[in-house]
């Protein structure tokens, strides 16, 4: 498949008139103008793309959703399958599937549904334990009747549930135990996040120097920036080995302060959307693991409460906010949605970026940042 005469953006920079050629599910070679007619006769029975007047950017890589069109991650292949088809059809082309705080059995079952899912599907990147070792101060939209403590032997039990295919956790480090469970988790392969969390700098440190390399949803669910006690969000600020997801949907972090962690953290911002099923659905009643969630203007909160229950977000409305909402330099931004969770999840050498060798993962978005055609493994997803 050629694709050509597109306006490219990844995290190289921005290229007019660029052309990629897909040969199976790898990036062949790429270049500008009409050099790419020099293949002939190997691109003859190409399909071919004309992608004049939009944007083509490496395929979105989400660390952090947890359903979309109505369903969720939690309950089982179909629903996963019917949310990852929302996803997908705005760019996001590599998913980790979020499970929020259910019973441990629960997620055990989870764990073993995703595993089975990953063999048959290399879209999906593995699941990520959103809970249940969480901070009941700061639990957020998690039921509290099943958050535990971090032994190791429920560590144990979801790590081999999962089948080796548990790709992140987040975890708030000043439980009891918390710093051995993220010792566990390093020595497994899982990439460890802090997040609910009510620790303060030092601890959040510490928990780094442990193996931890990711701060779940940065601002959200944890201790907030003081001038006497700066918090989580400071310590990841500092520490060039860890990547800040950010929720960019207007309502999670204002413009703002995105554009502070822009500023501090440039090369190390995820855009995740921790979207839930309402996510590509009308407003309405929700359920978000046992809990109820009621969505109004595309805003999901703990029905009966004020608590944000995740987003309603996409991924390339949540790339047009960082551009429009946040004024982030589009460079930065498509950043943020492709070579920076590929590194933050060590996968930045075949995702995220249009080069040649890389996967043939690909997005052509409008001038207002919509998608129109995706791309993944060489194949056309829309």
């Amino acid at each position: 498949m050629l694709l050509h005469g597109a306006r490219k953006l990844d995290a190289d920079g921005i290229v007019d008139d660029f052309w990629v050629l897909f040969v199976g599910d790898t990036i062949a070679t790429t270049g500008t103008g009409d050099s790419w007619q020099a293949l002939a006769p190997s691109v003859a029975d190409s399909e071919r793309v004309d992608a004049r007047g939009r944007w083509l950017t490496p395929g979105f890589i989400d660390l952090h959703e947890h359903g979309g069109g109505g369903a969720s991650f939690d309950d089982g292949a179909e629903s996963i399958g019917t949310a990852l088809a929302v996803h997908r059809a705005h760019g996001t082309t590599r998913s980790v599937l979020s499970l929020v705080t259910n019973p441990l059995d629960r997620l055990a079952d989870s764990l073993r549904g995703i595993a089975d899912l990953v063999s048959r599907d290399p879209l999906i990147l593995g699941s990520h334990l959103e809970g249940p070792f969480l901070s009941p101060l700061h639990r957020g939209a998690h039921d509290p009747h099943h958050l535990v403590a971090t032994e190791a032997e429920s560590v144990e039990a979801l790590l081999q549930a999962s089948g080796g295919s548990l790709r992140q956790i987040t975890i708030a480090p000043e439980l009891p135990g918390a710093i051995d469970a993220i010792d566990r988790f390093v020595a497994a392969g899982v990439v460890v996040a802090v997040g609910h969390t009510d620790a303060g700098l030092d601890v959040t440190k510490r928990a780094f120097d442990h193996g931890a390399t990711v701060l779940t949803h940065a601002f959200n669910a944890m201790r907030p920036i003081h001038h006497r006690a700066p918090g989580p969000v400071i310590a990841a600020f500092e520490d060039p080995r860890v990547a800040l997801e950010l929720i960019l949907d207007g309502v999670h972090v204002h413009a703002e302060v995105v554009r502070l962690a822009f500023l501090a953290a440039p090369h190390r911002v995820i855009l995740v959307t921790d979207a839930m099923a309402a996510a590509g659905s009308p407003d309405g009643q929700y359920r978000l693991g046992s809990l109820d969630v009621t969505v109004s203007h595309g805003e999901a909160m703990l029905s009966g409460t004020d608590t944000l229950a995740g987003s309603t977000l996409t991924q390339d409305a949540a790339l047009a906010n960082a551009i429009e909402l946040a004024q982030i330099d589009p460079v930065l931004a498509v950043r943020a949605v492709t070579a920076s969770p590929a590194r933050a999840l060590g996968l930045d050498e075949r995702l995220g970026y249009l080069r040649a060798g890389y996967a043939a993962d690909a997005v052509l978005l409008d001038e207002q940042w919509r998608s129109t055609e995706v791309f993944a493994n060489g194949l056309r997803l829309v």
